[in-house]
C-alpha cells in the first residue's frame, strides 16, 4: 500500500520543482526528502525521479504517479475534515499570530468565550508583527494571523474577516491639539518597519516629522510625552491597553482596519471557524 506522508513529498517535489524547495514546503530537512523519495521508488519499483545536472526532475512513471498523488491527497484530506465536522468541536486546535495590542484586548474576550463553549479546542497564541504573522499563515505555521490595514487592501491570497476600524490618536501635553500643532515638536515613533505610517500622516499633513526617540513600548511612548519630550500617534486598541492620566490622547482622522486572515480555499477548518465565532462576538464593542 502507498504511503500518504511519501506520496505527499513527491507532489510537493513536483509542485516546487526541488528537493529543497518541497523541503522547505513541507518544514522538513532536506534529507528527509531524499529518504522518503527513495522509499517510494522501493515500495512501487518504479523509478521516480532522476539527477539533472544538480537538481533532480520527475521521470514520466514520477509525473504520473504525482498526479494521482494530488488526488489521493485531495481526497484524504477532504475525509479528515469531514470526520472532524461529524465528531464536532470536542476535539481540536487553532494556532493564532497576533501583534500585543489585539492579543492584550480582543483575543483574551475571545479565548475566553472558546474555552467556555468548546473546552476541548486547543488555543495557541504567538505573538507577531503582521508581516511575520502573514509569513507564518503562508509557512502553515498557524492558523489564521491578526493584520491591521490602513489605505491598502489585503494580499490577494489569503482571506480575511474584518473585524473592527481602530480609531488612531495623537499624544500630547493639551487635549484637542493636531499633527499640524506639533510640526515644530520632536516626535517618537517606533522602529522603522513600524514609523512608516506616521511619516507618511505628517507628510501628507504638510511637513515632516523629526524623530527624537525610537520605541515600540507604548509605556515608553507614554512616559516621554509626559515629560514633554515630543509626541506620537498610537493606535486606539494600544491606548486601551495602558493610558496615563497626564497625557492627552486627541483623535484624529485616521483609523486603521483590524483583519483576522487565513489561507487556502474555504471553508475554514470548525476549530478555526470557531474562533472566528467568538472574535466577532468579542469585536462587537469595539466597532
Amino acid at each position: 500500500m502507498l504511503d500518504l506522508q511519501r506520496l505527499r513529498v513527491l507532489a510537493a517535489v513536483a509542485a516546487h520543482g526541488s528537493v529543497t524547495q518541497a523541503a522547505k514546503h513541507l518544514h522538513y530537512a532536506q534529507p528527509s526528502v531524499s529518504h522518503h523519495l527513495s522509499r517510494l521508488e522501493a515500495e512501487t519499483g518504479a523509478r521516480l525521479v532522476q539527477r539533472v545536472g544538480r537538481g533532480i526532475r520527475l521521470t514520466p512513471e514520477g509525473e504520473m504517479l504525482a498526479r494521482r498523488a494530488v488526488e489521493i491527497l485531495g481526497r484524504a484530506d477532504a475525509a479528515e475534515a469531514e470526520l472532524e465536522a461529524m465528531i464536532g468541536l470536542r476535539t481540536g486546535r487553532v494556532r493564532v499570530a497576533g501583534f500585543q495590542s489585539v492579543l492584550s484586548t480582543l483575543v483574551p474576550e475571545a479565548a475566553a468565550a472558546m474555552r467556555r463553549d468548546h473546552p476541548g479546542i486547543r488555543l495557541q497564541l504567538v505573538d507577531a508583527h503582521p508581516a511575520a504573522g502573514l509569513a507564518m499563515l503562508r509557512a502553515g505555521e498557524v492558523d489564521a494571523a491578526f493584520v491591521f490595514r490602513y489605505d491598502d487592501e489585503l494580499p490577494g491570497d489569503v482571506r480575511g474577516v474584518h473585524l473592527f476600524d481602530d480609531p488612531m490618536y495623537l499624544l500630547s501635553s493639551r487635549e484637542g491639539e493636531t499633527l499640524l500643532d506639533h510640526r515644530e515638536s520632536s516626535w517618537i515613533a517606533g522602529c522603522v518597519r513600524c514609523r512608516q505610517e506616521l511619516l507618511e500622516l505628517c507628510e501628507a499633513t504638510g511637513f515632516t516629522p523629526e524623530i527624537a526617540y525610537t520605541s515600540d513600548e507604548i509605556i515608553v511612548q507614554q512616559a516621554l510625552v509626559a515629560a514633554g519630550l515630543g509626541v506620537t500617534t498610537i493606535p486606539g486598541l494600544a491606548l486601551r491597553t495602558h493610558r496615563r492620566g497626564d497625557v492627552a490622547a486627541t483623535r484624529i482622522d485616521r483609523h486603521r482596519r483590524i483583519h483576522l486572515a487565513t489561507y487556502g480555499e474555504p471553508p475554514d477548518p470548525p476549530a478555526t471557524a470557531a474562533f472566528i465565532t467568538a472574535l466577532r462576538a468579542a469585536a462587537r464593542p469595539y466597532a
